[in-house]
């Protein structure tokens, strides 16, 4: 069993390594409205200007090398500024 410290710890890090969201591979965000750690859970909150994106139908998370951390086909359409909550859940997972 892995302990809540080690999950902690491993939810910390992934937080750190998150610089940017690109939506549908082309519009990056990199100003978070808030981007936090509680327990195992990161929480990243943004805004996505209807200017910007009309149609997500793509969420990729990536570090500062562009590196692709996570990515999420969605089909999220954008009628007005609209802003997101992300989250990423660290947790053991046993068989």
């Amino acid at each position: 069993m892995i302990t809540t410290q080690l999950i902690g710890d491993a939810a910390r890090y992934v937080d750190s390594r998150i610089a940017k969201v690109v939506l549908n591979g082309t519009y990056t965000i990199t100003n978070f409205a808030k981007k936090s750690t509680t327990g195992g859970t990161v929480a990243i909150n943004y805004l996505v200007p209807v200017s910007g994106v009309s149609l997500i139908t793509l969420i990729e998370l990536k570090d500062a090398n562009n590196v692709v951390l996570s990515t999420n086909p969605v089909n999220v359409p954008i009628a007005a500024d609209t802003m997101l909550m992300q989250t990423i859940e660290v947790k053991e997972v046993t068989s």
